[in-house]
């Protein structure tokens, strides 16, 4: 027998699938915060470059004519590219000093790059030694000029004095050789930074001729009238984009 002949049945029209638009959904809701999560993490870093920026002003001491900061290996890697350029620190640091050498055989892991971006980027910067107060002063001033490799654009070398001698008169007459050893082969006096104590107690009246840089946290030194102090640093705790860990900070009675 033959088959009846039938119209064909219109096929159903497809639905979206509910997986497909509960996915779209979540995408959608899931897309939003962190879309606001990425702009309000950039404007936010804008304003912490803006806080900090107001909070660096605001500590500053008034009546110097320079700003500045001091660094070593302790603070790591520095992005001074945000410092300076990012967070537009060049209107506000005049100058930066970098330690170099410590005793007769150290070399600071951070000098040569740090010398070498600051350089880049144009800012004026020194180099300092740490003084090791019992070991002889020439080897330390040899080891600090084979590795600072004095140029015409640095500012003058610095001899950093934290430590107590064998004795006063022996300290000083140890600080006097290494910055005459410097000094021959420079051609530029070096700057002795110490602390407020040190410059009260030992120092002071018994070194003329020298400049000094007095780290005094709790209170203005009284000596910074004084024409042998030169540079005050007033805080070890500063926080500047692009450092990781705190710095030191200065003011100075030289306009850089």
């Amino acid at each position: 027998m033959a088959k009846r002949k039938t119209a064909p049945r219109k096929k159903p029209a497809k639905r979206k699938s509910k997986k497909k638009s509960q996915f779209s959904i979540w995408y959608i809701i899931l897309l939003i915060p962190v879309g606001a999560l990425c702009y309000f993490a950039f404007e936010g870093d804008k304003k912490l470059h803006v806080e900090t920026s107001s909070h660096f002003h605001k500590i500053i001491p008034e009546g110097y004519k320079s700003v500045g900061i001091d660094v070593s290996h302790h603070q790591g890697e520095i992005d001074w590219e945000v410092l300076f350029r990012e967070a537009r620190f060049d209107t506000v640091i005049d100058f930066v000093y970098c330690k170099a050498t410590e005793g007769c055989d150290h070399t600071d892991t951070q000098f040569m790059r740090n010398r070498e971006a600051l350089n880049n980027i144009g800012v004026l910067n020194g180099a300092y030694h740490y003084f090791n107060t019992t070991a002889p002063p020439r080897p330390q001033a040899a080891h600090f000029l084979e590795v600072y490799k004095s140029r015409s654009i640095d500012l003058p070398p610095v001899l950093d004095v934290e430590e107590e001698g064998l004795s006063d008169d022996d300290l000083i007459a140890k600080m006097k050789i290494w910055c005459e050893e410097v000094k021959k082969k420079t051609g530029v006096q070096p700057i002795i930074y110490t602390s407020l104590s040190f410059y009260e107690t030992k120092f002071r009246g018994k070194m003329d001729g020298f400049q000094f840089w007095l780290a005094a946290y709790s209170r203005e030194p009284q000596f910074m009238n004084d024409p042998n102090v030169l540079h005050w640093q007033f805080s070890e705790k500063g926080k500047l984009p692009g450092i990781t860990e705190l710095v030191d900070l200065n003011v100075s009675n030289k306009e850089f």
